[in-house]
């Protein structure tokens, strides 16, 4: 029995090591709304999972939050919810925090809580705060919280909301991939050309910067969208074509990793992230 308990002490002992020694990779995906980011990030992951790069860390870093509908899982509470039932604590009868525990020892040991849990990945959800104010607070958390966490997954995919603000705030600057996305609208591209400068004005230094172009009729560009990614000096990874499934999934409330398995979607996603060598 003594010599089973030192055994198992000794497996703990190198699993940590390990895990201290180890960095998941961190992906993520932005672009101005409605371009599609949030169904090729839940593609992604489930790629990922199907193909032994698990378990993956998916991050909903949207105040917005959707990807669970991608995924077809429910989640938990946000880490925006939980920041404000802490902040309630004391004023607020619902929230009650144990005695003898301060505020941020008992927002500590709820993080947990704020993982939904499934077989080949986890789910983490910002979520937003509640009434008026920023999201700094919220933000500040998912970085931390991305940062704890790196090592317990070999990849970590953060689906960011739409715009530049995840960006400007330096909430992943440890990032190795930049996935940009477009639809194929000069101002998709140029929005997504707006997102990999600030990149570089804030020194971030992914591995790898590039852009997908989604929704792309019988996934082809026109010259004019191809003059303006030129224009960007952006790296076009490739092209997603428009693919009437996904919009009736999205309509009859379908998750989006439910496509068949010869979804157009699905093959030029295939070819992309084996272009990032992912």
């Amino acid at each position: 029995m003594v010599d089973i308990m030192i055994k198992e002490m000794f497996n703990c002992y190198e699993t940590a090591k390990v895990r201290r020694n180890f960095m998941g990779h961190i992906i993520a995906i932005s672009g101005k709304g409605g371009v599609g980011k949030t169904t090729l990030c839940g593609l992604l992951i489930q790629y990922l999972c199907e193909t032994g790069k698990k378990p993956v860390l998916a991050v909903d870093a949207d105040a917005n939050a959707n990807l669970n509908e991608v995924l077809g899982v429910e989640t938990g509470i946000t880490l925006g919810e939980l920041r404000e039932e802490i902040e309630r604590a004391g004023t607020d009868s619902r929230y009650q925090i144990p005695a003898g525990m301060t505020k941020a020892a008992y927002f500590d040991s709820r993080l947990a809580d704020a993982l939904t849990e499934e077989d080949d990945y986890d789910l983490m959800v910002m979520g937003r705060s509640q009434g008026q104010g920023c999201y700094c607070f919220v933000n500040g958390i998912v970085q931390t919280q991305i940062q704890r966490l790196q090592s317990h997954y070999p990849y970590i995919v953060v689906d960011n909301e739409a715009g530049m603000e995840h960006i400007s705030r330096g909430i992943l600057p440890n990032m190795e991939i930049a996935v940009l996305v477009s639809d194929c609208s000069r101002r998709g591209v140029q929005a997504a050309g707006r997102i990999a400068a600030l990149m570089k004005e804030l020194n971030f230094h992914p591995k790898k910067v590039g852009l997908i172009v989604n929704r792309a009729p019988d996934g082809k560009l026109d010259e004019g969208t191809m003059e303006e990614i030129q224009n960007q000096k952006l790296d076009l990874l490739g092209v997603v074509p428009q693919d009437d499934d996904v919009y009736r999934f999205d309509c009859e409330g379908r998750p989006t990793v439910q496509l068949p398995a010869d979804s157009p979607v699905r093959a030029a996603l295939k070819v992309i992230i084996e272009k990032l060598g992912i």
